[in-house]
Order: C-alpha cells, then structure tokens, then sequence
C-alpha cells in the first residue's frame, strides 16, 4: 500500500519474468497467486548448494527521496533469496554514503538516507554478502555465502528553484516612449542539471498603489522587458519604478508545486519638458502636489499653484478676472517652480450677504517661457457669504402621545418622527435634543442629533409598577435657542406573571369515605381586566386523578367516590397527591400548579392468605432440629398493627414433633419456618407412613378484635440418609509391577470400592506417595510417576520413570462417598506397593583414569599389567555384566605418525564390590621405533616470533597437518604445534552415537602409554634383595645383598631423564639423596658404560604412561 502527500489517486502495475504467476488489482495495489508455484523447480535451491551470486544482483534506479515524519520512505530493491544479508560496502566510500543504504533479514535493500543528484553522487555500487543459516553437508555443519553487486542509478527529478542570472536587474527609459520600446532582457535557467525545465517569465506587482503590470510586460519565453503603456515622469508612474519579476519552470515540481523564484526590476523614467503650470487644493500646509489639479475653488480658502517641470520652464505669472475680481486680490503675483496661492478681500463693501450669498473669482497662471501655445491654467474660485443665528427650533405638535410595551428590551424605539425644524444654516440650523426631567433618563433617551426616543439601558418598564410616564423633549440650534414638546409614554400590559396559589392543601380521610370539598385560592398580578389576568382550573393527568373532579366556578375539587387505602402504593403510605394546573388566558400563557395531598386513614379491613394451600416438604432421618420447610403469608392491610400475622399448628398425628416459627419479610409479609423438635430424632426404618400431615394456621388479632384467619395443608416426607462409610476390595491391594521406561498413560492397575449404601459417589483419593530402593527411602523422586484418576484407574504419568533411581513406590490412597450425608465419607487408607522392573537401558560408564604406565620393552614379560580401568553399568542382574575387548592399538612415533596393531594386549576382568576392572596385560615384547632426527622436517618459525608455529603463523608442519618435535623446532618451548606431544588432550563425556550408542567422547584426548628408548636406562644399584627392592621399595628397612636394577626416569608428559640429568638432580637434592642411601642405594650406572658412581643422595621416581594407547570402541 501506498500513500500520497496530496491524496491524488495511485494506481498500481506488476513487472518481471514471474509477473505471469500473479495478478493485480490496479486501483488497491491486492495481488493474488494466479497459477501454482513450485519450490522444487526453481533453481538456486536452498540447503547444501551455494547460493547463485546473480539471483543477488540487481540494477536499481532511485528517484530522490521525500521526508514523511522524519523517516525516508523509499524501496530499492529485493534480493530474492531466503539468507540473511548485510551490505559490506558502498561506493563512493565517503562521508555521505556511510549508512545510506541498508538491507533487512529477508533481502530487502532500503534507502538508510536523501539522495540528490546536483549535489550528491548520481550513481552508488552496493556491495552486499550474502550467508545462510547453514545445515549438514557431508555429515559436517557447513554455512554457505555469496557476494552480489547492486548498481543505483539516481535520476534527476524537478526539486529545486530555477535562479536568474545578471542581477541586479536596473535600466532607464523615457517618459513619453512609443509603446513596445523594449526596455531590457533577464536570463534564468533550471538548477535541475538533468531536467532542464522551459522557464515562464511574469511581472508582479510590487506596490499595491502601482500597477506594474499595466506598464511594462516581460516576453513569456526570452525574457524581454518591453513599455505596454505611456510613461509620464510627472505622473505615472513618477521618476522610478519597481517590480518584481517571475520566473517559474513549465511543468510542476515532484512536490506538486510551481517551481518559480522572483528578483526585484528598477527603471528610471528620463524627464522631457512637455507640462504648463498646475493649480491644487491644499487642506494646509505643506501641499505635496500628489493630488488631482483643481479647476474651481470654493469658500475663504488658501490656493497653491505648481510648475512640474523643473528648471527654468517652471517660472509662471498669477492675476484675477472675472465678474467679482475688483472686490478681491491674488497674492503673490509670480511663482516659480511651485508656491501658495492665496485669495485676499480687497474691497470689503462688495461683500455683502443680503444682496447675494455666492461670489466667484478666476485665478489665472501664465507661463513666461515664451509658450503660446497651452500656455496657461485657469481656476474658478466660488466664495460663500456666512449667515448669522435669527431662528429658534419649532417641532409641528406641542405635546404627543406614545406608547412602549411592558419590559422592552433596552435600545427598543419608542418614536421617530418627532423632530423640530430651523429655517438657519449652517451651525445656527443645527439641532441637538435632550429629554427632560433627568429622572425620565433612567428609562428613557433620546438620540441628540435626530429626536428618536429609546428605551434606556438598565430600565425596568413595569405596568405594575408605573403605567403612564410624562416627559419633556427639548430642541436647541447651534447659537443656544431653543424649543420644546411635552410626551405622555403610556406603558402597554404584557403577560409577564405567572399565577399565585395562596396556602397550601393538605387533608385527611378515613379509608372507605368520600373527601369533603377542597377551594383552591389563586391570584394574578398581571391587569385582571384582560387575559393576562383572567385564571382557569383543571386537574393534571396522573395516577389518582381520575378518582377527582373540578368545579370551576366555585374553584372546588371534590372526590367521586370513597377512597380505599389498600388501592394505594404502600410505598406512599397511605398518601394521595392531586396536581391542579392555575394558568392565565394571555399571550404567552403563564401557569403554576399546586399539589393538594390527602391522606387516607387505613382500616384492618382485610384477612392474612397464604401464598399456597398446600405445601410439600423433605426431611432427612435422624436430623434433631433440622429445618423442614418454610411458609408464606401475606395481609393487604397497610399499617402494622392490622396486617400482622400469627402461624400456629393444629394438633394432630405427629404435630408434636415439629415447631414453627413467624418473622416478617416485609409489611403485611410474615414467614413461618417449620422445624423439627430438637428433641426428637426421626427413624426412617421404624415409620410405617414414610410422612406427616399438618394444619397450619394464620392469624391477624387486631389487637383483640375479630380474629382474621387463613389455613393450609404440609405434608412433610421423611428421607433415608447415606451413613455408611466406603471400603476398598482387596484389603490391602495386591502389589503390582511396572517395568522402568513404560509408555507414558499406559493403565498399570484397575481398583476397586464398595459402599453398603444404596445411593452413592465413590471417588478414589491419592494421600501420599513413598518412593524407596535397596537402601531404603530415596525422597519424593518418584512423585509424579504414577496418576490415580477418580474411577480407580492408575495410569503411567512420567516417561522418566528409572528402576535405578527408585526400585518400590508406596501409594497411600483412600475412597471418599461423595453422597455421604452423616458419618464418615471416607474409607480407611490403604497402601498400594508398586514393583518397579529393571531395563537394559543404561551404558557402562568408565572411571576416569589418572594412573601413568610405563613399558620396559626390554624386560616386559607375557601377561605383564600395563593398564587398569574401571567401569560400572547402572543396571542390575544380567543387564549389568560388562565385558571388556580392545578394539584398537597404535603406537605413535616421535614424528607423529601412527602404527596399528594386533594381539600386543588383552584385557582381564575382576570384580572389585560393584566395579568391573579390566586389567590390561601384555601378550609380549612390544615393539619400539624410533625415528631419526634428520628424517623430520622442519618449519621456518623462530624463537622470537610473536606466536611461534601458532593456528595464524605459516608452519609447514601445521600445514602440512604435522606436529613440531621438540628437537628439531627452532621456537623450542615456545612452540604452539606440540599438543600431541606434551599429551594435552581434553575431558571425557558421555555422548550417544548414530551407529554404537552411548559412549564416551573425549574433551581432551584420553592419555598414551608411553615406550621409553633404553638410551634413558640408568642401573640402580640397592643392597638388599631384588624382590623386596620391587614389592617395598617405598619401605626399604635395612640391606640384606647387593641387588642391581635397571629404572627409567619418566615425567607425566613422558618425557625421560638420562643417567646423568639423574644425577644432576641427585646432586642438588641433598635430603632425597640421603633417604636413597637409608634405603640401600649404592651405585648409579649410566648410558651402559663400565665403572660406577657413589651416591650421596636421594632422588624421587615418577612415572606415568607409555606410548601405546588403547582405543575403546566408543572412542569415535
């Protein structure tokens, strides 16, 4: 889905070599699958096949990009593969491509920031690495991967301004130009390098007083500036002119918008001599000679004359003619450029009012330039004579009548044709008016300047209050005469008050009487002498009054009939509420109401009924005071003291053993509850009638008056009770047996309850569950092993259950009768024994060995120890024997190189308790080889490299997939390539295998048996006999005879030491060498060469392992 900022309509298409699989629908953008598609047969199959680097490669063209809410909404492109995929890499690799783009897990390739094409890079390589989740290949873990190119395109779109070149813009022209003169040209191109949109070119208006428009026009298409109408430097458009000037691309932005940019266009006008001499009407100085030029004059005023020609042209002579010229003067007589004029009274006798009210004089300007041609200006100036105030104000009635209605708002026109009249002009003809007394002027005014008459703000125009007012309105001119007429405002009655209901009405009745005559007095403020204040009666529809009626005339409400208080709501208590509407007969028409209450006295008029005549009831045996049943009746009667009621039981078979009990419910509600006697106890067994039949009875005493009653039939059934406890059959349950690793909710055992009574519910309960082995209890492990449901089905519940772990399970259970009603509903708790069977389901497991071994190849004789191991199988009887087999020997040379063989050792097996050890002995000499030293290569790795013949350096040997010997490396102990030999292997773990099942696995390699060259002998000379030398040569008391032994000196990495490193060592431990001496060490012989050594010290013997190792079967 798709959005535009603009809401214009979208519409949708679908492209591609697969565009044939789907269809689309072109005005919501739906696309749905049109014909099946096939995993399988589309190449580049995911799984143990690498991924085809062209399904990444795409070629991608980007339009700029639009900001919605901050974030850059544009699609790329989609890698259609199912890998995750990170970009590696753009190009240009700069600042601005850093993170521009990004691509999601499903190989969508989305645009990270904005793009431009004037300002940016217009194109952009996207390196993208492509791997997969990986899977089995060849039995090995393995992930695939790939590298794809994307190559964007950015293509220029309309964004940016067009900009105009050369400014400023600034030209001249003369005033008075032939029309078309082309004034000047301006140039503006696109910015958009690609587009390179066709640029319009519009004059605008500046100045709102101006239109530039009007004067000159610019060329749509080239730009050129030409004069469409006359220039006048004196006129329009003055000495200058300003206009901005437009320029906008033909086709709209990518925004919808005009693409346009203004820049401001000055041209002066050149100045010509082609005007005469001007006359204004100036207000007052200055005179700015901005205005139109005046041809006549009127009144004493002051005239201005000007020249708009600057220079000497602007020199001009000024006089008077006409028929009153003689009585007035001009003054100044010449004037150049501009100047005042003024009019002057030269002869005042001329002058005169009476004998005319207008005089007229013409002003004429001469230019002295030698023109004859247009060469002057002429002026009428009209003079007006002033009048004097002998007039005062006459209005055409003396008094008038007027009328306002009641409680107009203020600002309403009382009148408006009252006006006085004066014969004088000007100020003296002038009228204001004013009301009088000024107490008149709270409610009413005048408008002073044309007589109409108001109603005041704040006023209370109340007929009630003043029906008539009397006023004076008074006229004076503008010299302070005055006239006047007398008002009498008379105010018209509206219907503004409501009716008044005078006391209040509140009565009381016996109920079963009719109500006296009640008389509703009302009155009304308003003149009774019209409608407003004539009244009318009725009674307001509601829920009583249809028992009323109303006499008009005599303004009476009178009942129709007797009042019953039981036909009223007991909520109203005992109440009754008659509405009566009082409205006038005016316009609008007002009304009131007046409820008039009658309360009617209740009478014990009604007898107590039950709410049924015959009742059924159910009570267990053997239930002292139990609740039997319950009992209604009501009276309609409304007050408490006559609906009170009484339940009593009428004496019959078996009454006695029940009681019954009354408690009110609600007015005129009363309960009776019916109970056993506490002290009986029914015996359902020893009843012949399994029932009782009771008369019961509902009394309203009125306080001792006559009795009121009501009577109803109970029958009550007696019903056996559920008592008897359940048991469990057999008692105990028989054991049963479950093999370990059952199915899980597989059914182990079905049991079974019994109960003695006829009506029950048996559910079995799980108490308590105990879980043991051959040693005794093992805690809660057996828990969940087994589910007991409530029909007595026991079902496996773990598919862990182990005869290892827990060999018995006790399950404490009981039987509960959910009908049980009195006594115990449990049965007694049994114990269930569960026998758990033995699988053949565990592995043998071996101990660890930490022993070292060591093999004299010179004197290893036939069934010779060379190893021990130890294993145990959890299992128990025949599915715990183990068997002990060598599956494997090699014999691994200093160079790293293996050598197998057969029938060097066999095993020998001996119980230790509940261990099997299996002893590895020899079946005779084992064989030793030993490499030569020039036969093996050696790396170019140093001593001083950082990390010698390390995972990252270039060892041959470690390329070669070969182990250093530490005599021949040149990094010596610093070499990394040695692990097989200095024997560090990881730990051991138990892991099952797809062909041999469980085994063990070694985190480290298991460690070797070592062979030692008989070069590293050294003969050990002891006094005393050899077999004690052998069997306690840790115990060694004293010499018996001299004794010689050949020992070898190996250390746990199976390194050996030689006769004279023995020494060596020997020599430097004096406390060891004196305990050797203690225990009869004489000679030490070395490297099998005549003549003997005394030792002066003791040394400690280690050995380990020799360099046959021993593969198990689960050695994989």
């Amino acid at each position: 889905m798709a959005e535009d900022t603009e809401n214009d309509p979208l519409y949708y298409s679908i492209e591609g070599e697969n565009a044939y699989y789907f269809s689309l629908d072109r005005g919501t953008g739906k696309v749905i699958l049109k014909q099946p598609v096939n995993y399988e047969s589309k190449e580049g199959t995911l799984g143990d096949s690498a991924m085809a680097a062209e399904r990444l490669a795409t070629k991608s063209s980007l339009r700029n990009v639009y900001f919605i809410q901050g974030k850059i909404l544009c699609f790329v492109c989609y890698c259609s593969c199912f890998y995750r995929a990170i970009p590696l890499q753009v190009i240009p690799n700069n600042e601005e491509s850093h993170q521009l783009f990004n691509i999601l897990q499903n190989g969508t390739v989305v645009l990270n920031g904005s793009l431009s094409y004037n300002n940016k890079s217009t194109f952009y390589r996207i390196k993208i690495f492509a791997t997969d989740n990986g899977g089995l290949w060849n039995g090995s873990f393995i992930k695939r991967n790939n590298t794809a190119y994307i190559s964007v395109t950015v293509i220029d779109v309309p964004d940016l301004d067009p900009a105009f070149f050369g400014e400023p813009y600034v030209a001249s022209v003369s005033e008075n130009c032939p029309l078309g003169t082309p004034v000047m040209t301006v140039l503006a191109i696109d910015k958009d390098k690609d587009v390179d949109d066709i640029i319009l070119y519009s004059v605008i208006n500046t100045f709102l007083s101006l239109d530039a428009s009007s004067l000159f026009t610019v060329n749509q298409s080239t730009g050129v500036i030409t004069v469409s109408s006359n220039l006048d430097r004196e006129g329009v458009p003055g000495e200058e002119v300003q206009f901005q000037i437009v320029a906008r691309e033909k086709n709209l932005n990518i925004y919808h918008q005009v693409a346009q940019v203004s820049s401001q266009v000055t041209i002066h006008i050149s100045d010509v001599n082609d005007n005469k001499p001007q006359l204004y009407l100036c207000t007052g100085p200055p005179c700015n000679f901005t205005g139109p030029t005046e041809v006549n004059f009127s009144g004493q005023i002051e005239e201005h004359a000007s020249a708009r020609t600057p220079g000497e042209n602007g020199t001009f002579q000024l006089f008077l003619r006409g028929p009153n010229a003689l009585a007035f003067t001009v003054s100044p007589r010449q004037i150049v450029n501009e100047g005042n004029v003024q009019v002057l009274v030269r002869n005042s006798s001329l002058v005169d009012f009476e004998t005319t009210t207008t005089m007229s004089v013409e002003i004429v300007a001469n230019d002295t330039s030698g023109r004859t041609v247009d060469c002057c200006s002429f002026a009428t100036v009209t003079i007006h004579l002033l009048d004097i105030n002998d007039h005062r104000p006459e209005f055409r009635q003396t008094d008038y009548k007027l009328f306002v209605l009641e409680e107009s708002p203020p600002g309403s026109i009382v009148a408006s044709n009252i006006t006085a009249i004066d014969p004088d002009s000007g100020k003296f003809g002038e009228i204001t008016y004013q009301l009088l007394p000024k107490s008149i002027q709270t409610d009413f005014t005048v408008n002073s300047m044309n007589g109409t008459i108001f109603v005041a703000n704040g006023s209370k125009i109340n007929w009630g209050m003043r029906p008539i007012y009397y006023a004076t309105l008074q006229a004076m001119d503008g010299g302070g005469l005055i006239g006047s007429t007398q008002l009498e405002i008379t105010v018209i009655d509206i219907n503004n008050n409501p009716p008044v209901v005078i006391g209040s009405y509140n009565f009381m009745v016996i109920e079963g009487n009719s109500m006296e005559p009640i008389q509703i007095q009302a009155t009304d403020q308003d003149n009774l002498e019209t409608n407003n204040g004539r009244l009318h009666f009725e009674i307001m529809p509601g829920k009583f009054s249809n028992n009323f009626t109303f006499h008009p005339d005599t303004r009476e409400l009178i009942s129709k009939g007797p009042l019953d208080r039981e036909a009223i709501p007991a909520e109203l208590n005992g109440k009754i509420v008659v509405t009566i509407l009082v409205e006038d007969l005016g316009i609008p028409q007002l009304n009131t109401t007046v409820n008039v209450t009658i309360t009617v006295e209740d009478q014990n008029d009604n007898a107590p009924s039950f709410s049924s005549s015959n009742y059924e009831f159910s009570v267990s045996e053997d239930m002292q005071g139990a609740l039997v049943g319950v009992v209604e009746a009501r009276d309609a009667d409304q007050t408490q003291i006559h609906n009170r009621i009484s339940f009593y039981i009428n004496s019959s078979t078996g009454s006695s053993n029940f009681m019954i009990r009354s408690s009110a419910k609600g007015s005129g509600w009363y309960q009776g509850t019916l109970y056993l006697d506490p002290d009986i106890a029914l015996d359902y067994d020893q009843m012949q009638e399994k029932f009782f039949n009771l008369i019961l009875r509902a009394e309203n005493s009125d306080l001792g008056e006559t009795m009121e009653a009501a009577i109803a039939t109970v029958r009550v059934y007696v019903l056996d009770i559920n008592d008897e406890s359940p048991t469990i059959v057999p008692s105990p349950p028989e054991k049963i047996q479950v093999t370990e690793n059952k199915n899980l909710h597989t059914l182990v055992a079905e049991l079974e309850a019994t109960d003695k009574d006829t009506n029950h519910s048996l559910v079995f309960q799980k108490i308590a569950v105990a879980c043991f082995n051959r040693t005794g209890s093992v805690g809660n492990i057996c828990q969940h092993w087994f589910r007991l449901v409530a029909n007595g089905s026991l079902f496996v519940n773990s598919s862990h259950i182990d005869y290892e772990l827990c060999t018995q399970v006790e399950i404490t259970l009981c039987v509960k009768d959910e009908f049980t009603a009195v006594g115990n509903p449990y049965s007694r708790n049994e114990t269930l024994v569960i026998l758990i069977g033995d699988a053949n389901d565990n592995a043998p497991q071996f101990y660890p060995v930490d022993d070292t071994f060591v093999i004299i190849p010179e004197i290893s004789p036939i069934d010779l120890s060379v190893a021990v191991v130890k294993a145990k199988d959890a299992d128990s009887n025949e599915n715990g024997v183990i068997t002990f087999s060598i599956s494997e020997v090699a014999f691994i040379q200093d160079n790293g190189h293996e050598q197998k063989f057969s029938d060097v050792f066999k095993v020998a097996k001996t119980m230790e308790k509940a261990v099997s050890v299996g002893n590895i002995l020899s079946v005779g000499k084992v064989q030793i080889f030993t490499a030569d030293l020039s036969e093996i290569p050696r790396c170019n790795c140093k001593l001083t490299d950082e990390n010698p013949c390390g995972l990252d350096s270039e060892c041959i040997n470690r390329m070669l997939l070969y182990e250093c010997h530490p005599a021949v490396c040149l990094a010596g102990e610093r070499c990394q390539n040695q692990c097989f030999t200095k024997r560090q292997y990881p730990e051991v773990e138990i892991v099952r295998t797809l062909a041999r099942g469980w085994g063990l696995q070694a985190k480290r390699d298991i460690k070797k048996i070592f062979s030692v060259d008989k070069s590293y002998r050294t003969n050990l000379k002891f006094g005393i006999a050899l077999k004690e030398v052998q069997d306690n040569s840790n115990e060694i008391k004293r010499a018996l005879e001299n004794t010689a032994v050949d020992a070898y000196f190996v250390y746990k990495n199976g390194t050996a030491l030689t006769g004279d490193q023995v020494l060596m060592l020997i020599r430097r431990n004096p406390e060891q060498l004196e305990q050797l001496i203690n225990l009869g060490l004489l000679v030490i012989l070395c490297k099998e060469v005549e003549g003997t050594q005394s030792l002066e010290g003791v040394f400690t013997i280690l050995s380990q392992w020799s360099a046959a190792r021993i593969r198990h079967p689960w050695d994989q």
